[in-house]
């Protein structure tokens, strides 16, 4: 049996709203690095560390897999349960990580900083310096942007432009609604302890939600004709919405599944690698209703919903544009492809 991973009560202000804690640590590891607080770009100095239940680490497996950093950036994939520690790599042999040597990612956290290193929190994804074992960075929305833009050099060929500096203030206006709305909103309905704030949460939830579906009616993808960092954030969402958030955190207003454009579009981006098969819902389902024994205290995980429906065809083609731009490939296929119903081999 686990033990919750805190109270959500505590992360609630006393008007009973859900506050989300920022990164603790914004370092960034930058092609040419000029002052601190930046880290060089080396190929196998660090490793990222994720949990795949976890969107806001997702996004972070997803752009490493479209930039086919696999070989210069390795991976670890915590359990998807976490204890009073959190995060933990039991899913390793011995209950440690084989690169970092370490059982907990707050290892990482406290040898960055002994005294404070853990105040807001251990969280995925998190970059850790491997000769060290210090944490590098938790920032999350820098993370994916620097690893689509400062490891060029070691990007594959044909690896797609994810934040092109045209589309730049349009993907950052889409990226901020989907932020306050979507990607955090669904977590202000589930956490929210007062009626009222969780009605303002849903509500807005939808609101964004319905926007999107319109926007998406005529346009393959959020931003310009191909994938950009704005597709990547509400993917990772959508693909737990009707697994988790529907029920979990009360956002049943309707199922993705019962949306048109933004569920075929949902359902594209599932089709394209770097997407689908970074997805596990096995991995998803247990740990928000295992772990967040506040919302669901019997810790039972549902069967459902049925995954094969994100295979069913989208026709998102006919709009035109191409996953990866005019010049892009996709990236080769998982040696261990990802099981929608079961555990990643990565």
């Amino acid at each position: 049996m686990t033990t919750t991973a805190g109270n959500t009560k505590a992360y609630a202000d006393s008007s009973g709203s859900f506050t989300r804690r920022g990164p603790r640590f914004t370092d960034r590891i930058l092609a040419s690095p000029t002052q601190d607080g930046e880290w060089p770009v080396e190929p196998g100095r660090y490793r990222l560390c994720v949990s795949l239940a976890c969107p806001w680490a997702h996004r972070s497996v997803i752009v490493r897999r479209l930039m086919g950093l696999e070989d210069v950036l390795s991976m670890g994939i915590t359990d998807p349960l976490q204890d009073d520690r959190s995060w933990r790599f039991t899913l390793d042999e011995g209950g440690v990580d084989p690169v970092l040597g370490i059982r907990y990612l707050e290892e990482a956290y406290l040898a960055r900083d002994p005294e404070n290193g853990t105040e807001n929190g251990v969280s995925v994804p998190a970059i850790v310096d491997i000769a060290t074992g210090q944490l590098v960075t938790n920032d999350y929305p820098q993370i994916t942007i620097d690893l689509g833009k400062q490891w060029a050099a070691h990007q594959r060929p044909g690896a797609p432009v994810l934040y092109p500096d045209e589309l730049r203030d349009e993907i950052d206006e889409i990226n901020s609604g989907v932020f306050h709305d979507v990607n955090n909103g669904v977590y202000k309905a589930g956490f929210a302890t007062t009626q009222a704030r969780y009605e303002e949460a849903y509500t807005a939830l939808f609101a964004r939600l319905d926007a999107l579906d319109e926007r998406l009616e005529n346009q393959r993808y959020l931003v310009g004709d191909h994938i950009t960092e704005a597709d990547i954030r509400l993917f990772t969402t959508l693909a737990r919405f009707d697994a988790v958030y529907q029920a979990h955190f009360k956002c049943n207003r309707q199922k993705l599944a019962e949306f048109g454009a933004l569920w075929a579009y949902a359902r594209d981006l599932y089709q394209t690698p770097g997407f689908g098969d970074t997805v596990d819902f096995d991995h998803i389902k247990r740990h928000y209703y295992m772990v967040q024994t506040t919302i669901n205290p019997t810790q039972v995980v549902p069967l459902g919903p049925d995954s094969s429906a994100w295979l069913t065809p989208h026709h998102r083609e006919e709009l035109g544009g191409s996953p990866f731009g005019p010049d892009g490939t996709p990236p080769e296929p998982l040696e261990h492809p990802l099981r929608p119903l079961g555990p990643i081999d990565m």
